[in-house]
């Protein structure tokens, strides 16, 4: 082994850790940021899915209460809720 080689890696531990420090930080930020910005979108996607959901449970719900409702005339029921404003 050469004496030279200890001295030169001792000195090149130091700044391969002070460089990776200096670039590998700033990116893993980034990273981090860009990982928040998809969650954030994933997040308001989420948000509409369910308020559509909701949307057409309603619907749903209507639709089941003028199947089995049998007190009620069915025309009547369906103009009644014509008149209504939409869901939607």
């Amino acid at each position: 082994m050469s004496p030279i080689l200890v001295p030169v890696l001792a000195l090149m531990i130091p700044i391969v850790a002070i460089l990776s420090g200096t670039l590998v930080k700033p990116w893993l930020k980034h990273r981090e940021r860009a990982l928040e910005i998809e969650a954030n979108k994933l997040a308001e996607k989420a948000a509409q899915y369910a308020a559509q959901t909701e949307r057409l449970e309603q619907r749903v719900r209507v639709l089941e209460r003028i199947v089995t409702d049998r007190g009620l005339d069915l025309s009547d029921e369906i103009e009644r809720l014509r008149d209504q404003p939409p869901l939607n």
